[in-house]
């Protein structure tokens, strides 16, 4: 059964759900921290609930997340040579922020790896779930996750202007979480982030079938190939968009996160501070290329891991940083939670940035949303959790 021991090491298998906030104790490699993994997860969050506000305002610089469009390149340049001004923030964070998608996916493998392979969880080696188990289980998860704000964001959505027909066949893709395997996915999953709901049940069946316990070669083998495919499309091609929908899209970054797990030896932490400016300065020059922009996730993750490290290091030193990690590491405890009510309050507020009041709107969606987060976070607690057998 899935005791008590088993269920604490199981809250970093899936990034978003993490119940609360760790204790500051090293994992069982030392390579993150219980609250360093926390605080990754909320830059991420804080990345993606501000992307999609921002990225629906007509004046602001579209992002490269499933197509890579030189335009939306080019139209960044411009507007980043100029003065700053009061959108300068909303066209980085609608440029840059989907990146927090990348970081969940390195994290839930990370978690993953912790959980399952990790020799010194012994209430893990003994247990040695089945695929079918394994697979239905992390599917009854993302259900659970997922249902409360699906349903909550269905009924705002029919009664705010606006309102999306569904058809028969999105709704019931979207409750057995194959939606993206549906032609036209932009046009038909609603509310997009929910998108990443079928992202991670497929990878979660790659992993069991494919990467579980494997040497290796069959990860980077693997990765291999989905930058292949992905390489082998026009940048700005649908099937490029599809395939970017689904797991092929989605391995550089988990697989990343499968290698950290098992082969990345611990370093000094102030070291840290190296990595995530080299690695952000990567992030940024990679993005202005078609072949470089498929690798930015992984400096989008080193980047994540030597801030929160430099930071959780430098905590111990002086009450600014530990002021900074805490505030990350409570915002990572309800990422779940933000994620799916996040289109809720964007559907309500956007209105009033559209109508030129950008700040406004801004920020009385991001309040809304961390309190509805809460709320939700403590209503998802009364929902049973699927079992491990």
């Amino acid at each position: 059964m899935f005791n008590k021991k088993l269920h604490r090491t199981e809250t970093t298998s899936h990034p978003l759900l993490r119940k609360g906030l760790g204790r500051p104790s090293t994992d069982e490699g030392g390579l993150l921290t219980r609250t360093e993994c926390d605080a990754m997860r909320g830059i991420a969050i804080l990345g993606i609930f501000l992307h999609n506000f921002c990225h629906w305002l007509s004046p602001v610089v579209k992002e490269n997340e499933y197509q890579y469009f030189q335009h939306h390149v080019d139209w960044f340049n411009d507007v980043m040579s100029r003065p700053w001004n009061e959108l300068t923030l909303f066209h980085i964070l609608s440029f840059f922020g989907h990146y927090g998608v990348p970081v969940f996916l390195f994290l839930s493998a990370y978690g993953l790896v912790k959980k399952y392979e990790s020799p010194s969880n012994s209430s893990v080696s003994s247990n040695n779930p089945s695929a079918l188990s394994f697979i239905g289980y992390h599917w009854k998860k993302l259900f659970r996750m997922m249902i409360v704000g699906f349903v909550a964001f269905t009924m705002v959505d029919a009664i705010t202007p606006g309102q999306h027909h569904y058809a028969v066949m999105d709704i019931i893709a979207q409750m057995g979480l194959f939606n993206n395997l549906l032609p036209h996915p932009d046009d038909i999953i609603w509310p997009g982030p929910y998108w990443f709901f079928g992202l991670m049940i497929q990878l979660y069946i790659v992993y069991r079938l494919l990467l579980y316990r494997r040497h290796w070669a069959w990860v980077v083998g693997l990765t291999a190939v989905c930058c292949i495919v992905q390489l082998s499309c026009p940048p700005e091609s649908e099937a490029l968009n599809r395939w970017r929908y689904n797991f092929i899209g989605g391995m550089l970054p988990f697989g990343a996160g499968l290698l950290y797990a098992k082969y990345m030896k611990p370093v000094h932490p102030a070291l840290s501070a190296v990595l995530f400016l080299v690695s952000m300065a990567a992030q940024r020059f990679m993005s202005l290329n078609y072949y470089t922009w498929y690798i930015v996730p992984l400096f989008v993750c080193s980047a994540c891991i030597g801030f929160v490290r430099f930071i959780g290091w430098s905590g111990k030193y002086n009450k600014l940083s530990q002021w900074i990690i805490n505030r990350l590491s409570w915002m990572g405890s309800i990422s779940a939670a933000l994620f799916v009510c996040h289109p809720i309050t964007r559907k309500i507020f956007i209105p009033i940035s559209r109508s030129g009041d950008y700040w406004t709107g801004l920020l009385l969606y991001a309040i809304a949303s961390v309190c509805l987060a809460w709320l939700f976070r403590e209503l998802m607690k009364k929902i049973p959790s699927p079992k491990l057998k």
